[in-house]
């Protein structure tokens, strides 16, 4: 079985989410508050985190931020706050994916399940070529899923991880949203759902930061994405 940790305050919401995922055989340990859910993701041996935003003490945003200061696992934030502006904060402090309550538990099911493949692909169909790699100054470990710019580590997501990934891949073609969205978020594509450009504009800033580093990913209006690595070389 799956092992999950749920953060959230609603406790009759958290046992009854335990009781429905059991049957899928995903195992839910349980927390409360933000303080013991971040105890426990240091203590117990978890594949990921459903994390709720509106929590007691220090909210989930805060967590996440915490989280990410020592953890790469993949987290799934959950909020009855649905809105756009909330789900771009949520996935620019971190978040892998956002699911806004009330949901369909069958979603959430096909969420965690999407989530789970992401985390546990440990190499890629298409993998970057060896000069791009060498020429950009860009290396990556596939087996612990982070990259390096000259040997500093890139704060990456397993999204980001896999976005870059699948650009380095097709360097110079223009990728479809539709293509990307199937290959790193790994479920099918809605024209409605931004998720996909949040998590490249997520990663066109930890790139952004690199000295020498100008914007390699280019959007193509009413196409998709572009990456040109001759950018990443100028």
């Amino acid at each position: 079985m799956k092992s999950i940790l749920i953060i959230d305050d609603d406790i009759e919401f958290c046992i009854m989410l335990r009781d429905y995922l059991t049957a899928h055989d995903i195992y839910l340990t349980m927390e409360h508050d933000g303080d013991a859910g971040l105890d426990a993701v240091r203590t117990c041996a978890l594949d990921m985190i459903l994390l709720d935003v509106m929590l007691p003490g220090i909210d989930g945003l805060e967590v996440l931020s915490r989280l990410r200061g020592f953890s790469p696992l993949s987290v799934l934030l959950l909020s009855a706050q649905g809105s756009e502006a909330n789900r771009i904060l949520g996935l620019d402090e971190g978040a892998d994916d956002y699911l806004a309550k009330p949901f369909n538990p069958r979603e959430l099911v096909a969420r965690i399940g999407a989530t789970l493949r992401r985390s546990e692909r440990r190499n890629f169909q298409i993998k970057p070529p060896e000069p791009t790699l060498q020429d950009s100054g860009l290396a990556f470990n596939f087996e612990s899923r982070q990259a390096f710019y000259r040997g500093s580590r890139l704060p990456l997501t397993d999204v980001e991880f896999a976005l870059l990934s699948v650009f380095l891949g097709s360097p110079g073609m223009v990728l479809e949203r539709e293509d990307l969205v199937a290959r790193v978020l790994q479920r099918p594509f809605n024209p409605m759902d931004r998720s996909l450009d949040m998590h490249i504009s997520r990663l066109r800033r930890k790139l952004a930061v690199v000295e020498e580093f100008v914007d390699p990913i280019k959007t193509i209006r009413s196409a998709g994405y572009l990456f040109s690595p001759a950018t990443l070389n100028s």
